[in-house]
Parts: C-alpha cells; structure tokens; sequence
C-alpha cells in the first residue's frame, strides 16, 4: 500500500493510477498492461526501481524514496507524431517542478548554459534530462510497443532524484533534497500527473505539437551557446541554435551548415569546446 496519488486534474480527466514501493520497472509493468490489453490513460508510480532503465540500455538507478513513474498512453496519432510526446513529458516535468519549487524559475535548456535564453538553476537538457545547477535531477524515457490493431501503446517514464542523487555515476547527480526543498516522491508525482494533463490536452494527438514546442523554445537557456554532440563516436561541435517543428536538435556547424539531430549525447559549455 502506498501514499501515491492522482493530482485533481488527472483524476477529473480519468486517469487511473498503480502504487507501489518497490517495483522492477514501471515501464516494464506499463508495457505489460499494454500487452494485456489495457487502452491507457494508466499511471504506475513507485518510490524505489530494482531494474529501472534509461536511454540506449543504460541503467537508470534509484534510491528508496526517489520517484519512478510511467505514464501508458495509446494515442490517436501517426507513430512519428507519438514519439514527440517526450517533448510533451518535458514540458510536463518543467511545469511540476515550477509548482514545487518555492519560488523557482524552471527553464528549459541544455547542461544549464547560459545563453540567450537566460540563466536559470534548473533546465531541461535536451532530449530528456532535467539538470539542477548542472547535475542531473531527473530522466525521461519513451519506449513503444506495437498493438495489434496497429496503433502503438507508448510508455513515458519520469525518474526524480527526490531524496536521494545516485552515487558513483560518470556524471555528476544531484536531489531535491541536495537542493534543499522538502518534497517526497509523492508530492513530486501528484504535481506532474497533474501538469501532464494540461500539456497533453495543449498536444491535442499530436495536432498541437508546435504549441508544445513553442513553450518548450519560449522557456528554454542555452540557445546561442557552443554546443557537442556526440553519435556514436562521432562528435559535431557548433552553436545549439534551436529545436524544428519536428522536435530536433538545430546545430550551426562550424562550416556554417544547419543540422538536424535527433539523436545523441550532448554536450554545453566549456565540455562542448573543448578540442582535445
């Protein structure tokens, strides 16, 4: 039995939610729903992962107390339009963690760089990770299952590093509690399932995406700033120029050409120009 709760936009809205202490992976248990028939609109949230993950395989580690939640959704909308409800996650998780901090500015942004977006202590690194002071504070990750009707069920985790910042990562990590706000992972949670609904309804199955978007470039730090982006090797050093109306990364090249990322790991500030 856990405290877990929808927030009263999300329960007014239908959405319905499993509790739990301890789970394996709530995107593994949204999966399953989904597999199982479920049509969405189903929240799993928990205080402690066992086999959490993030992108590309790697492993996503939680400490007891942090928050691991997964929305399923099975949207109306082409399989391209769904995979922008990362963005739609984002923007969600800025608009939660704008609510709890008292008195915080949550920007949108890469590594916290100050560009012309302005400086701000927390942003949202594109694709998918809020930094707080340029540590890590949270994840999001999307994986897809196809259904048998065709449509596919979408499964969009959030981990909030509430309490406690993993130990002994590559990269620096930091909490709520590091950060000095009192918040539990279930007052974290009822604040985003709540948020979700507003930017979901704003996302309207894909239809309203460039609003989306335009509140994710409206928020965002860092735009103006060096940038690097490493694909599989291979690293692209520029200027973070913008997000398109399809959600990718915009980089000036040093030659002066525009390109298109969607997707690899990014890298801000003094790491981003660094040639060596």
């Amino acid at each position: 039995m856990t405290d877990f709760s929808l927030g009263p936009k999300a329960r007014a809205a239908g959405y319905r939610l499993r509790g739990f202490d301890t789970i394996g992976s709530t995107n593994s248990e949204a999966l399953a729903a989904a597999a199982a028939g479920d049509h969405g609109g189903l929240w799993f949230a928990a205080r402690q992962q066992t086999a959490g993950r993030g992108r590309r395989g790697r492993q996503w580690e939680s400490p007891h107390g942090n928050l691991a939640a997964t929305l399923l959704m099975v949207p109306e909308a082409d399989p391209t339009l769904a995979a922008t409800l990362g963005f739609v996650a984002g923007v969600s998780l800025n608009r939660a963690l704008s609510a709890i901090l008292p008195g915080g500015i949550v920007k949108i942004g890469i590594d916290g760089a100050d560009g012309v977006g302005g400086n701000s202590r927390i942003a949202l690194k594109w694709p998918n990770d809020v930094l707080a002071d340029g540590a890590k504070l949270a994840g999001i990750l999307l994986e897809a299952s196809k259904l048998p009707d065709g449509r596919h069920a979408i499964a969009i985790g959030f981990g909030v590093n509430a309490v406690a910042a993993p130990q002994g990562l590559p990269y620096p990590a930091t909490s709520l509690v590091d950060l000095g706000v009192a918040r539990d992972a279930e007052a974290v949670f009822e604040a985003l399932s709540d948020a979700w609904v507003d930017t979901f309804g704003l996302w309207a199955d894909g239809r309203g995406i460039g609003d989306v978007l335009k509140h994710w470039r409206a928020a965002a730090a860092g735009i103006g700033a060096p940038v690097a982006v490493n694909q599989n090797g291979d690293v692209l050093r520029g200027i973070f120029e913008t997000i398109d109306d399809e959600g990718r990364l915009i980089v000036r090249a040093d030659d002066n050409r525009r390109i298109a990322i969607t997707a690899g790991d990014v890298h801000f500030g003094a790491t981003a120009s660094a040639r060596s």
